[in-house]
């Protein structure tokens, strides 16, 4: 497997001066996904985005895990709800025509 798509959490944690443990944390809250790959812990680019809000949201607003874990939960819904209020609205304009 290639690293190409991956970052190297040690790196992450440097860049925004968080220690290992918290990202360690969020994966045993099953936030984020993390891949072993030569004894060296790595998140996909695609997962960036959510750990960068994770850990805005931890550092900053000082919300725990748990909190997050809830965060984390309500705004999949609402992506949920945003994509079927998309698919409804297209259905409707097909029916009006």
């Amino acid at each position: 497997m290639s690293t190409q798509d991956y970052i190297l959490i040690e790196h992450f944690c440097t860049h925004h001066n968080i220690p290992v443990s918290f990202v360690m944390a969020l994966r045993d809250y099953e936030l984020i996904e993390i891949t072993t790959m030569d004894n060296a812990y790595y998140i996909k680019h695609t997962a960036l985005k959510d750990l960068e809000k994770m850990t805005r949201l931890h550092f900053e607003l000082d919300i725990n895990l748990e909190g997050l874990d809830a965060i984390h939960h309500l705004l999949k819904q609402v992506e949920t709800l945003q994509q079927d209020i998309v698919t409804l609205h297209n259905k409707l304009q097909r029916y009006e025509e």
